[in-house]
């Protein structure tokens, strides 16, 4: 299934090299390759943001019944029957069904690791002929060949890792809970995850990082602009 998504994602991804090379003059220090790969993760998200939002809504609306679903754990716990028919009327009169996040997850999952794939092997996913690919102009403003790490660790792996957190704090915001022991995992994963980023990123190959600062950015905006349609449409109800 990746394979086969890669395959597309990665025709997608020469497609849009081969478009952005007819512009025009390609700048000394900004490819376009590296061009190419913005656009494609642009693109690629906004294929996936009916289902980012529609993950969002899931998420909050969980969130709202979750005291409720509390309530109804404690009431019945010495009566599964009575908590399961309970639980189910919880869910139809809030109109939310449990299943459809993790039905989104398992959409979005192998479609993201595709992509990942044809991040890290552009010659099998994308240009595969070898030799046009270490042809093509790799530049990246200070780094001189996507095709490598950053020489920088102040450069796409901390800010990888700036985005991880940052999408991760709009995340929390978004998905707020008062249960403390998710609250805890929560911060836990907000603080490790972006150090695991950061090291990953010193050794992916800077196309591979990049790609990932634009994915991240692209979804810290689409959050914020969420969080904030979410908050109006609440407070209008």
């Amino acid at each position: 299934m990746t394979a086969f998504l890669g395959n597309i994602l990665g025709s997608l991804l020469k497609f849009i090299y081969d478009m952005v090379s007819q512009i025009g003059t390609e700048p000394a220090n900004f490819s376009f390759y590296a061009m190419a790969i913005i656009i494609t993760t642009i693109i690629f998200k906004l294929i996936l943001l009916p289902i980012s939002l529609h993950q969002s809504k899931s998420s909050k609306k969980m969130n709202e019944i979750q005291p409720k679903m509390k309530e109804i754990q404690n009431k019945y716990k010495s009566d599964p029957q009575t908590m399961q028919t309970k639980m189910a009327e919880l869910y139809k009169e809030h109109k939310y069904n449990p299943a459809s996040g993790c039905l989104v997850l398992l959409i979005q999952f192998p479609i993201i690791i595709a992509f990942f794939k044809v991040m890290g092997n552009p010659t099998t996913f994308a240009f595969r002929d070898p030799g046009v690919y270490e042809a093509m102009n790799k530049t990246f403003f200070w780094i001189k060949d996507l095709n490598n790490p950053d020489p920088y660790i102040w450069g796409l792996p901390l800010l990888a890792a700036a985005t991880t957190y940052l999408q991760s704090k709009t995340m929390m915001t978004a998905t707020a809970t008062t249960d403390p022991q998710a609250q805890a995992t929560q911060k836990m994963m907000n603080m490790f995850l972006p150090i695991m980023i950061f090291m990953a990123a010193r050794g992916f190959a800077a196309g591979l990082a990049l790609y990932w600062v634009i994915s991240n950015t692209f979804s810290i905006i689409q959050q914020l602009v969420s969080n904030r349609s979410l908050g109006k449409v609440k407070e209008e109800n």
